[in-house]
């Protein structure tokens, strides 16, 4: 049995008892919906160029779990939307979005855990971080609803610039103000998972057009 069921190319299902890991690189309005059945991890490494994207998660059964990595280069007005749907006990999700803004735009997430009411023992944490390399309006709105009292959850925002110290400290080592923001630019967006698949390669050429 394939350990991946898809119904299209929009929706994934990772069958029980499997582990996987994709690697995904989009432009253009995305929708993407990612079911995990029981004992199940999936790990998805995505890279999202200028546009509005909309994740459903659905932990389907005991011990599924996710690790999300999202990020984004953005340059006009855009929205991620994400759902995390804890639909059992003791399952477990981890997201980590990261995004530059690059112009004068709008860029929001809208991140949403939901562990429901008799699913004990779950995980649910989100990271969520936007630079604005300019003068962006970014807004992070991080919700957990959880219904039970046997879960750890956590969240975390971050807006701002990158750091003048940091950006000081790299060009003291001789690099140009424009290669040390390069640089923490691909510390941030790329910071887990190969470097060499397809999606990263694509990726990274979109971060040298910055």
């Amino acid at each position: 049995m394939n350990k991946i069921k898809s119904r299209d190319q929009d929706t994934c299902t990772l069958v029980s008892d499997n582990k996987e890991e994709i690697y995904l690189f989009t432009k253009g309005t995305t929708k993407k919906i990612f079911n995990i059945e029981k004992n199940a991890h999936l790990t998805i490494y995505h890279y999202n160029i200028n546009s509005d994207v909309e994740v459903e998660i659905n932990l389907n059964g005991e011990q599924a779990s996710i690790q999300y990595h999202f990020s984004t280069i953005n340059y006009d007005n855009h929205k991620l939307t994400m759902k995390i749907n804890h639909n059992y006990p003791k399952t477990i999700s981890n997201v980590y979005n990261h995004a530059v803004n690059v112009l004068d735009n709008s860029l929001s997430f809208i991140i949403t855990g939901d562990v429901i009411k008799d699913t004990k023992g779950c995980i649910c944490n989100q990271e969520n971080q936007i630079i604005n390399l300019q003068n962006g309006k970014s807004t992070i709105l991080p919700s957990l609803l959880i219904a039970n009292y046997d879960v750890s959850s956590a969240h975390s925002a971050y807006i701002g610039k990158f750091k003048e110290d940091v950006l000081f400290y790299l060009m003291s080592r001789g690099l140009p103000r424009s290669k040390a923001i390069e640089l923490l630019i691909n510390g941030l967006l790329i910071n887990h998972g190969s470097t060499d698949k397809e999606e990263v390669i694509k990726f990274k050429k979109e971060i040298e057009k910055i």
